[in-house]
């Protein structure tokens, strides 16, 4: 006799739940978009002026690191980007092709460390432990600096007094909550330069105005927000969370946070682009050194998908106009 598998909870396309708690991330959608979804291998050789290698810290922690090609004759350090992948809390990994082509890219332009982790899913785990991944890996690399690690290629090219943490979609929320873990601690000799969300996934319990007149996107529909939130916040947690919502009155006041400088990216057509230019004004409000860079015309995470950037100008140009901001901020600290 076989037993089927119940099926309680589905995200079309990325993401089946069975009621024996098992999880099915098999890509189910279209199939001339899968290719965004599959793993690319490491690399220590270069390629297009990039070469990358996985680290497995501990049982919890595993990162891929972009290491740029640079001149054997510049003994310059390379400023360091901890990634902080999105995919809600629940889907995506630091080797899928579509941060590879981004982060290689980015890599490549600011002459810059790349470090992506591979971050633990929900539901089987749900926050805050994503949160104490990106922050163990902070603190990895505390330790690196302090010669209690070791990891050659960070030994050898990383400048660690200028590391930035960036996150996409749910990752920058998660840039957020680790600035904010680590403006409590001590992280000498490494020194935490500044944090840039991309479109994070900033929300309330009450849908904004542009969820529900914005249209729906590749990378973010409604029906992505409330399941994944669903799976992904903690049992009896609304959308006001302090991780979904850190302008709501849930979350600590900006005011008592030690941020580092923030560089906001947002998308002029982002489905959460109102809550996210609240939590841009609180910041202000608490005098906060934020910067803000708006992609005119652009939907959430538009810069992800390389079919698009590859076939439609605008898109190009406006994913090389956030590399540059990003570099350009960068670069300022």
């Amino acid at each position: 006799m076989v037993c089927q598998k119940v099926l309680v909870d589905e995200v079309s396309g990325w993401l089946r739940v069975f009621a024996d708690g098992s999880v099915d991330r098999t890509w189910t959608g279209p199939p001339q978009v899968q290719f965004l979804t599959e793993p690319v291998a490491p690399h220590d050789e270069f390629i297009d002026g990039v070469a990358t290698r996985d680290v497995c810290v501990n049982e919890n922690l595993r990162l891929r690191i972009y290491l740029p090609e640079t001149n054997p004759e510049d003994s310059l350090k390379l400023p360091v980007i901890l990634h902080l992948h999105g995919g809600g809390f629940c889907i995506s990994q630091a080797d899928w092709y579509m941060y590879y082509q981004m982060y290689t890219k980015l890599a490549q332009s600011a002459k810059a460390i790349c470090i992506s982790v591979y971050l633990r899913l929900a539901p089987e785990h749900r926050l805050p432990a994503p949160i104490i991944d990106g922050f163990s890996a902070l603190l990895w690399l505390r330790s690196v600096a302090q010669g209690e690690s070791y990891e050659q290629w960070l030994v050898s090219h990383a400048d660690f007094n200028r590391v930035f943490l960036i996150g996409d979609s749910s990752g920058g929320n998660l840039v957020h909550e680790v600035a904010a873990r680590a403006g409590k601690v001590d992280l000498s000799p490494l020194r935490l330069a500044g944090g840039i969300p991309i479109h994070p996934g900033f929300v309330r319990s009450v849908r904004s105005r542009s969820e529900l007149e914005q249209p729906e996107s590749p990378m973010l529909t409604l029906d992505m927000v409330d399941k994944f939130l669903s799976l992904a916040l903690p049992l009896g947690s609304t959308k006001d969370h302090r991780i979904t919502c850190p302008m709501g009155s849930g979350a600590p006041s900006l005011d008592t946070l030690k941020l580092p400088p923030f560089l906001l990216c947002i998308a002029e057509m982002d489905m959460i682009v109102d809550t996210e230019m609240e939590y841009y004004d609180s910041m202000k409000r608490a005098k906060k050194d934020v910067e803000l860079l708006i992609s005119p015309g652009m939907s959430h995470s538009f810069y992800l998908n390389k079919i698009a950037v590859d076939m439609d100008p605008q898109t190009a140009e406006q994913t090389e106009a956030l590399i540059s901001g990003i570099k350009t901020f960068i670069n300022n600290h």
